[in-house]
């Protein structure tokens, strides 16, 4: 009760005696015009269908500029929203659809949810910085640049907060993929030279790099099951590279792909590919360390030099201080 009364004073003061009555004519006036549109989108009704179709009639089909970008799922509960949580430019929605891959969301849905999470955290935030706004201004008397930054700032937090987070794990699974990458060339290599195909090679890298490194053991069990389901080699590479995003992948896709238009040995390209990966993997962890001093610098001059100074200089510090305060009293 204490919160509506804080409400209710805010808003006499603010707008007069009839602040609450404009108040909740506003409400309700935002609430008819989020109910509108699905008061507008009339569903076909059964029984009207079936008398169209006894008297001859045929249903207009729908225009090709009015298909959706992608097939949907009855089960799918973000459907019916799809034309508000989805881009409608065919390229804006393969980019965010690559974006998602490359971050490790696949589901059909991923495009929708992301969006989804957006508007949702966006408002949550943004009703909870009004709330906050409310108490701070029955409260007190606070700025309206302030009560302004109260509502935007929870909003903009709220809606970037699934970017950064999708941008997050894309980065570390890059990184994890950059990482694990040369030991599964190695173990594909031996596999290879072992005698076995390069599809069978590729599964069991899949099931031997699994613990170590999950994203590319999806990754490589991915590959497998395409080629599987007879997917055209080179197209499952190039789409595994897409998928990965790391320039290292491609380069490995472009050596498979020259070496099987060209008739070259595999288990050759391997050996010197995978080379190169290992002495590049040295190269990288060469560079971390030597960039390592440099980075150590400024923490060693924030949190050592200050100390030393005090201990250093204080005692005289204090000396002089001392001595100054006695010459002065006589």
């Amino acid at each position: 009760m204490a919160l509506f009364n804080a409400i209710q004073e805010l808003l006499v003061e603010r707008f007069g005696p009839l602040g609450p009555i404009y108040a909740v004519g506003a409400l309700a006036a935002l609430l008819m015009i989020l109910a509108l549109p699905s008061l507008l989108r009339k569903s076909d009704d059964p029984l009207n269908r079936l008398k169209e179709e006894a008297q001859g009639k045929q249903r207009p089909e729908a225009k090709p500029n009015q298909q959706r970008l992608r097939p949907t799922s009855r089960a799918d509960k973000l459907d019916r929203y799809s034309s508000f949580l989805e881009p409608q430019d065919e390229e804006e929605l393969s980019a965010a659809r690559l974006r998602l891959l490359q971050a490790g969301y696949r589901s059909r849905s991923a495009v929708r949810t992301f969006h989804f999470a957006q508007f949702a955290l966006g408002i949550a935030m943004l009703v909870l910085g009004a709330l906050y706004a409310v108490i701070a201004s029955a409260t007190g008397d606070v700025a309206m640049s302030s009560l302004i930054s109260y509502l935007l700032i929870p909003g903009a937090i709220g809606y970037y907060l699934p970017k950064y987070w999708v941008q997050r794990r894309l980065q570390t699974r890059q990184q994890e993929i950059i990482n694990g990458f040369p030991d599964s060339l190695d173990m594909l290599l031996v596999c290879v030279e072992a005698g076995q195909s390069l599809d069978q090679s590729i599964v069991r890298v899949s099931r031997e790099i699994r613990a170590g490194f999950p994203d590319l053991a999806d990754e490589y069990e991915i590959v497998a099951h395409e080629l599987k389901a007879g997917k055209d080699k080179i197209q499952v590479l190039k789409d595994m590279s897409e998928r990965c995003g790391v320039p290292d992948v491609a380069s490995f896709v472009t050596v498979l792909i020259q070496s099987a238009s060209f008739g070259t040995s595999i288990a050759e390209a391997l050996r010197v590919y995978a080379g190169e990966m290992r002495d590049k993997r040295v190269m990288r962890a060469e560079e971390k360390a030597n960039v390592l001093p440099t980075k150590l610098t400024l923490g060693t001059m924030m949190f050592t030099v200050p100390p030393l100074m005090i201990i250093l200089i204080g005692p005289s510090v204090y000396s002089i201080y001392d001595t100054l305060t006695d010459s002065s009293l006589f």
